[in-house]
């Protein structure tokens, strides 16, 4: 069953206004005849056969044209439906400009000519046309929205990976200051460090000079040792050769060569670079003579050796 189409007051007055002008340019242009069972009857108003200029070809045009505007008009809503609602859930910043798109003549348009069969035939072309024009406003201004919601993305974008890269350089910069700092800190306590241990050693109290050759001995043996790695075997040469230079005795003196202390330093006042109480401090001597014999001999048993083959070292 068919359905009559419901038109619009602007509608059915455009169809009547069409009919009107219609009927007058048939008249006035004698298209018409009379059918032969009221040609007779003179009171009967004559039926008139209207001749259309309109061949079916050209109708066919017309309503290819008319189904194509229909079907770019349908799928320009549905665009512009979906721009609509992509704007709005974008969450974007559109500048305050309205995210509608005005599509109410258009779908009047789709309504009018939703059914081409009943559509007057008088009315297609300008029909079609208006679709056409609606299609094309709807689409620009679809087109338009789409634009705005790119280019506020594209901002909003560049705007976050600004934000980011600033709080990664500050995150970069906070790291290195405080990298730094640390370091800093560090090399001034271990500065502090080394002051507090340079001047304890300063002030600690320096060895106590024996005053006897077995506290000589011991005190050569300790030296010895830390400050040489000498054992106990390079010990015992230079316990032999000093038992034979000196006894071991601070204040030994040669009077026939001047050869002076513990170590008999030639002369004695070579020992003067280990301290200045040389003469009388068997520490310093002790020192001394140790510097001497690993200079010129490389150990205590070198220096006997030397001592035993020569008669001195």
């Amino acid at each position: 069953m068919l359905h009559s189409p419901v038109f619009s007051p602007a509608r059915r007055a455009k169809q009547a206004g069409i009919a009107l002008a219609t009927a007058g340019a048939i008249v006035s242009a004698g298209i018409f005849t009379a059918s032969p069972a009221l040609a007779s009857t003179s009171d009967a108003a004559p039926a008139v056969s209207v001749a259309t200029s309109t061949t079916s070809d050209t109708l066919e045009d017309m309503k290819t044209k008319a189904e194509s505007a229909l079907v770019a008009a349908r799928s320009a809503v549905a665009e512009s439906v979906a721009a609509t609602i992509e704007a709005n859930e974008s969450g974007l910043d559109l500048g305050g400009k309205p995210t509608a798109i005005e599509t109410a003549d258009l779908l009047d348009s789709i309504d009018e000519m939703s059914n081409l069969e009943i559509v007057p035939t008088l009315l297609l072309p300008d029909d079609t046309a208006t679709a056409i024009a609606e299609t094309k406003r709807v689409r620009a201004e679809t087109a338009e929205l789409t634009e705005r919601v790119a280019t506020a993305a594209a901002e909003k974008a560049a705007k976050e990976a600004a934000e980011k890269a600033a709080a990664e350089k500050a995150a970069a910069e906070k790291a290195a200051a405080e990298k730094a700092a640390a370091e800093a800190a560090a090399a001034e306590a271990a500065a502090a460090e080394a002051q507090q241990e340079e001047a304890a050693a300063a002030t600690a109290p320096a060895p106590a000079a024996p005053t006897n050759p077995s506290g000589a001995q011991a005190t050569a043996q300790q030296i010895a040792a830390s400050n040489y790695g000498w054992g106990d075997d390079q010990f015992a040469c230079l316990v032999s050769l000093w038992n034979k230079e000196s006894g071991w005795n601070a204040q030994a003196s040669n009077g026939s060569s001047g050869a002076y202390g513990i170590p008999q330093a030639l002369p004695g006042s070579k020992m003067a670079s280990a301290g200045a109480d040389w003469a009388t401090n068997a520490t310093t001597q002790i020192v001394w003579g140790l510097g001497y014999i690993a200079g010129s001999y490389g150990s205590p048993c070198g220096a006997w050796s030397h001592s035993q083959s020569t008669g001195w070292y």
